[in-house]
């Protein structure tokens, strides 16, 4: 028969952390119990030797100096009435033993029997040569206080004349009494001490209970083990990513920040902690992170929020140490109560660099579309004349559209001589037209051939501003035809390029005119996402390039003047007036409609 037998191990169930804080702060409380009894039993026993000590003393003092024990102490005299007077002093005073030893420290009379004719213990050697003493020892095998005196001669009119002179030692008492055991001085100590002991570990035990089931909630009901792996996580997550994160508690003070925000707002390393007023940061970038005039966050004067947070915060464009920040503030709250604000940094520096890289390429599609749809409506036009049979109808029109776009080009082309500027500037014209702005080149605009690297940084201020310019007027409040317009004027020395744009809009706020670049404003209307990144990047440039931008009011609306300087500057041309083109006449036994489609083509 084959017997098997299978091991079941069982896991042990660790305690919770607040069970295990439980256990810590009962066995400490215990053990404060146990140190407040031992020294509570070490005063009782320090007590008792001194107050016992010094009754048992008056009595070794009393029994020495009775005549009686004088008398039967000298040398050669019969003890008779000793024993009785030792037997009567324990019985008295309740002592232990009382014992009277000759001057060799032989006993001759003793409360205790088993001591009688032994050698009197002697707590100190100078108990011998009569002084007194007075302390614990062991005595027959137990531990008492002892209190020894010496017996003393006075001599007496029957005395002859070979007794002892006047204070001759001749003897000693001992007096004795049971040190109480340590039951004993606990129970003597107090008789409230167990009650209070009781009591202080109840008191100690439930308050240890509501602390631990107070610190399991703090936790929310975590484990060591999940903290530590919920901060590693955190801290890998937060590290990991390719944004800024930077958090705040209700006193403006960073709570976190992994590195990339460190790196982006150029924060010290020992900026956890600090609060965001005692770092070198500018007003803007101050504001946005802590919710100033933004709906989402705490008003401007630190107070709570009385809106309803949006479920889309809106972002905000921050210039930092010549980088484009986004930046985008979300306040956190847990039942009802603020904890702080988290604020996410993205860089947006290379894509704008990018954008200015092929802005070229985009201002020539917007062109293509925007012609496209301006062919598109004369098109129908000259359908709709020819269908009519308005002929010389058509070809005065056809005359006047080709009479307008030559004179446009030539303008153009002639004042500004960089292909990727003027290709710009005849997209946003056609782009003009068709929100019915109209585009005015300046007559003292001339600018020549430049480096690709500068035409790209000087089209990229043309189109924010002459974008910008047009969205202000075309958003300005109902003119009669030709007064909604933007002027671009460009101007160029040896080594500085000058772009003004004025329009005809509503103009920018006085309050706002020393804040639109810092805050990359816009003349748009404010919408959710990323808005007034046009104007932080033609400021960007500018200062990038050692030039700047700056706005003013004008009578008629804005005017904005950006300057930069170029690096290759070509051989100037003088500017050329434009002529206008001549309409071509229909040759004599031509058909209209031929003609129509000659110039069309």
């Amino acid at each position: 028969m084959k017997v098997e037998f299978v091991l079941v191990k069982q896991r042990v169930r660790r305690l919770t952390l607040a069970g295990q804080l439980l256990v810590a702060q009962l066995v400490i409380l215990l053990t404060v119990l146990v140190a407040v009894a031992l020294v509570s039993l070490a005063q009782s026993e320090a007590t008792f030797t001194r107050t016992e000590g010094r009754r048992v003393f008056a009595i070794a003092e009393q029994v020495a100096s009775i005549p009686i024990v004088r008398a039967e102490m000298k040398p050669g005299a019969v003890v008779n009435a000793t024993p009785a007077v030792v037997q009567s002093t324990v019985t008295q005073y309740a002592v232990t033993i009382v014992s009277i030893a000759d001057p060799s420290g032989v006993v001759r009379v003793s409360s205790d029997p088993t001591l009688d004719d032994t050698r009197l213990p002697i707590g100190s050697p100078k108990v011998a040569a009569g002084a007194s003493w007075t302390g614990p020892m062991d005595v027959g095998g137990e531990r008492m206080l002892v209190a020894q005196t010496p017996v003393l001669f006075a001599p007496t009119s029957s005395d002859d004349a070979g007794a002892p002179h006047v204070g001759a030692h001749i003897g000693t008492v001992m007096v004795a009494v049971r040190m109480p055991s340590v039951v004993d001085r606990l129970l003597g100590a107090s008789s409230y001490l167990l009650t209070y002991l009781g009591l202080a570990l109840l008191l100690g035990g439930i308050g240890s209970w509501l602390l631990a089931r107070w610190i399991k909630r703090q936790t929310l009901g975590l484990e060591p083990s999940e903290i530590t792996g919920l901060a590693e996580s955190r801290e890998a997550m937060l590290f990991g990513l390719a944004e800024g994160v930077l958090a705040l508690d209700t006193a403006n003070r960073i709570t976190l920040v992994n590195n990339v925000a460190r790196r982006l707002l150029d924060l010290p390393e020992h900026a956890v902690g600090m609060r965001i007023g005692d770092l070198n940061l500018g007003p803007r970038l101050r504001d946005v992170l802590l919710g100033v005039g933004d709906e989402t966050a705490v008003g401007g004067d630190g107070s709570e929020p009385s809106g309803i947070r949006p479920e889309t915060p809106r972002d905000q464009v921050v210039l930092r140490r010549g980088r484009v920040l986004v930046m985008n503030r979300m306040e956190v709250r847990k039942d009802g109560r603020a904890l702080g604000s988290v604020t996410t940094l993205r860089d947006r520096t290379e894509l704008a660099a990018l954008e200015r890289e092929i802005g070229s390429f985009r201002s020539t599609t917007e062109l293509l579309r925007a012609q496209a749809h301006e062919f598109a409506n004369q098109l129908h036009t000259i359908s709709g004349l020819i269908q009519l049979g308005e002929h010389d109808e058509v070809v005065r029109f056809v005359d006047s559209v080709s009479e307008h776009r030559a004179q446009l080009d030539l303008t153009v082309s002639r004042r500004i001589r960089d292909t990727a500027v003027c290709a710009l500037v005849m997209a946003k014209a056609a782009q003009a037209t068709e929100r019915r702005v109209e585009l005015r080149i300046s007559d003292d605009t001339a600018l020549g051939a430049i480096a690709p690297k500068d035409s790209a940084d000087v089209a990229a201020v043309v189109g924010n501003l002459v974008d910008n310019a047009i969205d202000a007027a075309a958003s300005a409040p109902a003119r009669p035809a030709g007064d909604t317009w933007v002027e671009l004027t460009i101007r160029q020395d040896a080594s500085t390029v000058e772009v003004i744009v004025s329009d005809s809009g509503p103009g920018v706020a006085p309050e706002l005119a020393t804040e639109v670049f810092t805050h990359g404003f816009t003349t748009k209307a404010a919408q959710a996402g990323e808005r007034g990144i046009g104007l932080a990047l033609t400021r960007l440039i500018c200062q990038r390039r050692g030039g700047e931008v700056d706005v003013a009011n004008t009578p008629e609306g804005a005017r904005f003047a950006a300057r930069l300087t170029v690096d290759t500057v070509a051989t100037l041309e003088p500017a050329e007036s434009p002529e206008p083109a001549e309409s071509p006449e229909p040759a004599e036994g031509v058909d209209p409609a031929d003609a129509v489609a000659e110039a069309v083509r």
